[in-house]
């Protein structure tokens, strides 16, 4: 793409590298951008940074937050002996979206994919088993994407925590397996959710 500005052609060059933008997306993007007020850029080149350096990750659950603990983990509305294991941030936000889960999170960061050389060293794994062996959480939530990577990690979990006192439920299969959550509509995921089984009975129907 034969652009005459270095200037646009660094900026559609960073665009690009955005999941999802092509090289034309990102020139109408910055083309777009040019057209502005000197401070629309601003604010949003601006906006970009303060998001990079002052995003941080809750110290209890690994959400993403403003603070040290996310708005979540400190809500005294939300049930916290009930805790929803999720592989990853967008799959909090897409439940959160469905409005019909009041218990935490617990983000794994990813799943246990040896192909990938991810084993479970690489995941907040001893976090949860230490919230587990606390004693104050009743039941877990298994909510992985239904992949195999996902259902290897829910065996892993399940067998980690067979010897402590709290429940293990798995979300309906109402999740076609090999889909991710981010993409499921919101009344299918509220569903799974509500119809949760033990994970027990979740082995006997793979």
């Amino acid at each position: 793409m034969k652009i005459p500005s270095k200037l646009i052609e660094d900026t559609v060059t960073e665009f690009s590298r955005l999941p999802g933008i092509g090289k034309k997306t990102a020139l109408r993007l910055a083309l777009y951008l040019l057209k502005q007020d000197t401070e629309v850029a601003e604010n949003f080149g601006n906006t970009i940074i303060k998001m990079r350096q002052d995003v941080c990750f809750c110290e209890s659950c690994h959400n993403i937050s403003d603070n040290e603990q996310c708005e979540i983990c400190l809500s005294p509305s939300r049930n916290h002996e009930l805790v929803c294991v999720v592989q990853g941030i967008r799959d909090v936000i897409a439940i959160e979206n469905t409005h019909q889960y009041n218990g935490v999170y617990h983000v794994l960061g990813g799943v246990i994919s040896p192909i990938d050389g991810i084993g479970p060293e690489k995941l907040n794994i001893e976090s949860l088993l230490f919230k587990v062996k606390q004693g104050q959480i009743k039941e877990i939530i298994m909510a992985l994407n239904p992949t195999m990577e996902g259902d290897t990690t829910i065996f892993y979990l399940s067998k980690m925590m067979q010897n402590f006192d709290v429940k293990i439920t798995s979300i309906a299969r109402g999740v076609a397996f090999g889909g991710e959550l981010e993409y499921v509509d919101e009344l299918t995921l509220a569903r799974s959710i509500a119809s949760r089984m033990p994970y027990e009975n979740y082995l006997l129907n793979q």
